[in-house]
């Protein structure tokens, strides 16, 4: 079990701000995000993308700044908990809430922070008949944490963006067969990778299967085949794989916070602007995921959110302790 003062769903940059915000207060941070990396949309959508709203930054790329949120934060230690997704969360009478994620991990903590931006970005999985069996470890993944565990194995990559075509040009030096699945003859990313991977498929070390689909897959408690349709002829071919990874881009969903028992108006959590609290006592909502009237939907906006929440934390988790606020540019930033 993981325990932590704070544990905070979303990874992205109000989140990570918090961190900052919790530290000095000498509140310790745990952050759990259903990605692979920090970051969230800066990361996962657009990381060369210029933002020009920062506070004495006239102009930062996305994912520089994360990096310098990441950097701001590291003296207060946090921890991470990426790639899983919090699935279950429930509170011991008046003390500490227990949160699981959807692969077993418990996360033990005094006060919750939903700061999930738009919401957990879910994989869109493509409609195949049996698929749910075989996640979570049995063979399919939506994303691709440690290339290394596929060292050796054979694998099937599904899909014709970026991701998937630069997947499978990693891959195709770490896997001992490597299938490509496209359902077009032509792909949605940067020519530079869908040349490489046309040279890779021209040289026999991919198998570049186009205008095709996934039809079916199949195992004895683990996956062991997927069988694809040809869009043209209607004809299908069995191929014998270990992994299955379909690569179709990510969709933001409430998922199971929807249902927690929070007051939700839109697919956006109501909180109290004194604060950013929800209905429930210890658990708050920052960032794009809330809303009251007034919202603005802007990271400056998350930041100050941010700030309020943690002064409000510490006194829900110091009741009665009298806090004087001090300034960073008198006193510093302490480690814990």
């Amino acid at each position: 079990m993981i325990s932590t003062d704070i544990a905070i769903i979303g990874a992205g940059p109000v989140g990570l701000f918090a961190i900052f915000e919790a530290g000095l207060l000498k509140m310790r941070c745990h952050l759990i995000d259903y990605l692979p990396q920090v970051g969230g949309q800066l990361s996962e959508i657009y990381p060369k993308k210029p933002i020009y709203d920062i506070p004495g930054y006239p102009t930062v790329l996305a994912q520089e700044l994360i990096d310098n949120l990441m950097e701001q934060g590291k003296p207060f230690h946090p921890g991470f908990t990426l790639g899983e997704r919090i699935e279950g969360l429930e509170k011991r009478g008046e003390g500490d809430f227990v949160l699981t994620t959807n692969m077993g991990t418990i996360i033990e903590s005094k006060v919750v922070v939903i700061a999930g931006g738009l919401g957990c970005f879910e994989p869109r999985k493509p409609a195949v008949s049996g698929l749910e069996q075989f996640e979570n470890g049995r063979g399919v993944n939506y994303m691709i944490l440690d290339p290394e565990q596929y060292r050796g194995q054979k694998m099937v990559i599904a899909g014709g963006g970026d991701s998937a075509l630069d997947w499978t040009i990693f891959l195709a030096d770490i896997v001992d067969e490597l299938t490509l699945v496209h359902r077009s003859e032509s792909f949605r990313g940067a020519p530079d990778s869908v040349n490489k991977v046309m040279a890779l498929a021209e040289s026999g070390r991919i198998n570049l299967v186009l205008n095709s689909n996934l039809n079916s897959v199949s195992g004895n408690g683990k996956l062991e085949t997927v069988e694809l349709i040809h869009n043209k002829s209607l004809e299908t071919t069995a191929i014998s794989t270990d992994h299955l990874i379909p690569l179709f881009g990510l969709s933001p969903k409430l998922g199971p916070i929807e249902q927690w028992n929070l007051n939700i108006n839109k697919s956006a959590i109501e909180v109290n602007t004194d604060d950013y609290s929800t209905n429930i006592p210890g658990i708050y909502a920052i960032g794009d995921i809330n809303t009251y009237t007034n919202k603005l939907k802007l990271i400056l906006c998350g930041f100050h959110e941010a700030a309020l929440m943690s002064h409000s934390a510490y006194q829900y988790m110091n009741p009665g302790v009298k806090y004087t606020m001090k300034y960073t540019t008198v006193n510093g930033v302490s480690e814990f």
